[in-house]
């Protein structure tokens, strides 16, 4: 491990309350060699340098830490023994790191492109994680299959896709009084508004908006909590591609 790395994810993690045992900070970096080193062959993320990847991916991924969520802080214990699911994953964010923050969470990492969770299957192995799984698939159609319909205590995704759009993805997940967690980055007054119908019609409301800046003072992020007060309509989510296309 380089000291570079130590001093920032030590100095960032600090800023969030947040203190990791040796073990976690090193699956952290053994996590960020082996995504650089994926990433010569195969587009995971635009971001790769050391300093960005603790701040924009790892430290992004955990600033849900000390947030509320049904009036409870988020704490060590807060997700102890509960289910997660994190749809469209992508490179593991957040769900690989959430699953390294909070051991105690049993969480399924789901993605459409089967190489993205071959790599994500490797890291989990190195890392010796235990209670998570990899499900391919998309969102539109995993979420028909009653193994994973409404069976999590939380849904999470950290996508460019508008809020419309995401909570018809991730909503079917969550149980009733469960959560969707969306972490968006910028503005996102106008798209929250966008967004309340579909909300509505999926079976939710929003329990919380948090708004703030990553730890470098400059990078603007929200965290949108989102509550399953009902079941989701049967007929929903639409057929693959309709919730990007023609948002509710």
């Amino acid at each position: 491990m380089t000291d570079s790395f130590l001093t920032d994810i030590n100095f960032n993690t600090k800023k969030l309350n947040i203190k990791l045992n040796d073990l976690q900070i090193e699956q952290l970096y053994k996590f960020y060699e082996m995504l650089v080193e994926k990433n010569k062959v195969m587009n995971l993320t635009a971001i790769t340098e050391e300093h960005d990847v603790v701040v924009k991916h790892f430290i992004d991924s955990m600033s849900i830490f000390n947030l509320k969520i049904d009036g409870k802080v988020v704490d060590y214990n807060f997700f102890d023994n509960k289910s997660m699911i994190d749809v469209g994953t992508g490179a593991g964010f957040p769900g690989l790191v959430l699953k390294i923050v909070f051991p105690e969470l049993k969480i399924i990492l789901s993605d459409s492109l089967n190489k993205r969770l071959k790599f994500l299957d490797e890291v989990i192995n190195t890392l010796n994680l235990n209670g998570i799984n990899l499900v391919h698939g998309r969102a539109e159609d995993l979420a028909h299959n009653d193994i994973y319909r409404e069976k999590f205590d939380f849904s999470t995704s950290r996508a460019v896709a508008n809020l419309s759009t995401l909570s018809e993805y991730d909503l079917p997940f969550v149980k009733k009084n469960g959560y969707f967690i969306s972490y968006k980055s910028g503005k996102i007054d106008e798209e929250l508004k966008l967004a309340e119908k579909a909300i509505r019609i999926l079976g939710g409301e929003i329990d919380g908006i948090n708004s703030f800046k990553l730890t470098d003072d400059v990078t603007d992020r929200s965290i949108i909590v989102i509550k399953k007060i009902s079941k989701t309509p049967k007929n929903y989510p639409r057929k693959a591609g309709v919730p990007s296309k023609d948002p509710l």
